[in-house]
């Protein structure tokens, strides 16, 4: 297993870390929509300006704070908001298994500061940067550049939205606007088959179950999109077992 570099061995100079903002430069304003329409979501609730704040800042998983704000409004008891938060994020325990190969030599303290930037879009660039699940020094300055970028997209427009939603018109339509960009960013990530039926399967079901209470037809959408994917999975053909030679 490769030495990694020591924490620091980068900068923002590093052509790697310049790349890793090019390839987030493209869906940055979609990102930049979401977090708007989040912020003023958070604001349109009820909560209080420091607990919004610290929301963004602290729990920064834009699909999660908008699954759990309905919620919240609707006086749901806490354990339908972690619950519902927890299963939309379950995704990443996926991801972090796929990003393991690539981060585990680092030390345990820059694996946690890493974790805390990584997103969704972060992974799927990376993994069409560094296909080859090895750890490499160019990869550290690569994620840096990309989840910067990311994270300002994000909390930017989510700290305007909180501290402007009265002054932000509902004529905008900033809602719409929000919708788009989560559909963008949705079909970017429908590389193959197998993610396009689960997406579809999921749309179906949260349609098919929204009449649920406490929105858990979103609970319904994730389990329906697990249980599709977990079905395609095991109807592919697996790779035959090279044949022993006993000569």
């Amino acid at each position: 297993m490769p030495t990694p570099p020591e924490a620091g061995a980068w900068n923002w100079r590093h052509p790697e870390f310049k790349r890793g903002v090019s390839d987030m430069a493209g869906v940055a304003p979609g990102i930049a929509a979401w977090g708007l329409v989040t912020g003023v979501a958070m604001t349109q609730v009820g909560l209080p300006l420091p607990l919004a704040l610290a929301m963004s800042l602290l729990v920064f998983a834009g699909s999660a704070q908008l699954a759990a704000l309905p919620l919240i409004a609707s006086g749901a008891p806490v354990w339908v908001v972690l619950m519902t938060t927890a299963c939309v994020n379950l995704r990443f325990v996926i991801l972090s298994a796929q990003w393991r190969p690539y981060l585990a030599p680092y030390p345990l303290a820059q694996r946690l500061r890493m974790s805390y930037f990584a997103a969704d879009l972060n992974f799927a660039f990376f993994m069409q940067r560094f296909p080859a699940p090895r750890a490499e020094p160019a990869q550290v300055p690569y994620f840096w550049g990309g989840t910067s970028l990311n994270w300002l997209s994000w909390q930017i427009p989510s700290v305007v939205g909180i501290l402007f939603a009265e002054s932000i018109p509902s004529t905008w339509g900033i809602g719409f606007a929000g919708v788009l960009a989560l559909l963008g960013l949705t079909c970017s990530m429908l590389h193959d088959r197998a993610t396009a039926v689960a997406a579809a399967v999921a749309g179906c079901a949260a349609v098919a179950a929204y009449a649920l209470p406490l929105k858990l037809n979103i609970v319904v959408a994730i389990a329906a999109a697990v249980a599709i994917a977990l079905l395609l999975d095991h109807g592919k053909p697996r790779p035959a077992m090279p044949a022993e030679d006993n000569t």
